[in-house]
């Protein structure tokens, strides 16, 4: 059972998170021959609060 976890800025809409993981799943059944029902995929929002680069939040 392939486990993928997707971490991305928050930010999107649902229908981006509904089309991404589609994408994903199809992805993962084309190259590993998983079956469907059988690939799990979490997204994860991240606040852009607790995410920085370079020594900065991105919110500042």
């Amino acid at each position: 059972m392939p486990y993928v976890t997707v971490k991305m800025l928050e930010g999107r809409t649902d229908e981006q998170k509904k089309d991404l993981i589609e994408e994903v799943t199809d992805a993962v059944v084309r190259t590993t021959g998983a079956s469907k029902e059988k690939v799990v995929v979490f997204v994860e929002d991240i606040d852009k609060r607790q995410y920085g680069v370079g020594g900065k939040r991105l919110v500042d």
